[in-house]
């Protein structure tokens, strides 16, 4: 079974991600999450067992845990405005992509100097970040060989799965 603190921090992940609904199985537990209006509802129920006595618990999130989200329109109109900003062409640019939901990290420590920043020269072996994920710390690499274009998150954001990180122009 999962611990507390486990399932406080899968109810952020789910709520700053864009799914809607999630379903954790494991050793007879089930954690099943589902985002309805800006709400996000925690549902509890162990699997029922051989000759065991099943009682379900349902658990609103906490306050804490749920965020307004921004009106859609206000939010399109700021990312076209920032597109029209930056006009890049990525048709020749590798994107380096986030392989899990988690939260990105430039550096390994808060103290240190970062892996990588625009105009630094990476092999495919080079790790460019870490994306953390459940207390787990993931080393992201470049994949290519080449020179960072662009950074397109920040540190401490939390990203999704398949979500651009870095633009590479491959050599």
């Amino acid at each position: 079974m999962l611990k507390v603190q486990e399932i406080r921090e899968l109810i952020k992940l789910v709520d700053h991600s864009s799914i809607d609904e999630f379903v954790y199985e494991n050793e007879g537990s089930k954690i099943k999450m589902k985002k309805y209006t800006g709400t996000t509802v925690t549902s509890v129920q162990p699997v029922p067992q051989a000759g065991a006595e099943v009682v379900p618990v349902i658990q609103p999130a906490s306050p804490a845990a749920v965020s307004t989200p921004a009106p859609v329109q206000e939010l399109k109109q700021e990312e076209a405005n920032n597109v029209a900003a930056t006009p890049v062409d990525t048709s020749n640019l590798h994107k380096i992509t986030s392989p899990m939901v988690g939260t990105f990290y430039a550096s390994p420590t808060p103290e240190a100097d970062v892996y990588v920043k625009s105009g630094s020269v990476v092999t495919k072996d080079s790790i460019v970040c870490i994306v953390e994920a459940m207390k787990l710390f993931n080393e992201i690499e470049a994949e290519v060989n080449g020179e960072i274009v662009e950074v397109l998150v920040k540190n401490g954001q939390l990203v999704e799965y398949g979500q651009p990180l870095f633009l590479v122009k491959p050599e």
